[in-house]
């Protein structure tokens, strides 16, 4: 078992910045890829960034690209989503998850483990 809180979430104004954070426990965290994923209100959850287990591949939504870096310490068994430039349309709960994979896939189906969700607000 993985267990996995996300922490950062927040209301922020159009064009500032977040920085999410997932701390993981209960496995070796560097086993893991790890993926963000977000959900808005009445719409279906969907992958924004992954990355791999030793942090040397990214995978991005073309939506974020270039606005949010997704990383990892595993000598914290944590992983970050640094959102900038953040627009309304960002606005969603946003959730980590751990892949028992070394590649970082965007299908949710594929991740095993997932935390509770953040809330992320953007106003314009």
């Amino acid at each position: 078992q993985v267990q996995l809180v996300e922490s950062g979430g927040g209301l922020v104004q159009a064009g500032g910045s977040l920085r999410l954070s997932c701390a993981a426990s209960g496995r070796t965290f560097s086993n893991y890829a790890m993926g963000w994923f977000r959900q808005a209100p009445g719409k279906e959850r969907e992958f924004v960034a992954a990355i791999s287990w030793r942090g040397g591949t990214t995978n991005y939504i073309d939506s974020v690209k270039g606005r949010f870096t997704i990383s990892r310490d595993n000598a914290k068994n944590t992983v970050y989503l640094q959102m900038n430039s953040l627009k309304p349309e960002d606005t969603a709960v946003y959730y980590c998850a751990a892949r028992g994979r070394s590649y970082p896939v965007t299908a949710p189906e594929e991740y095993s483990y997932w935390g509770q969700g953040t809330q992320v607000t953007v106003s314009s």
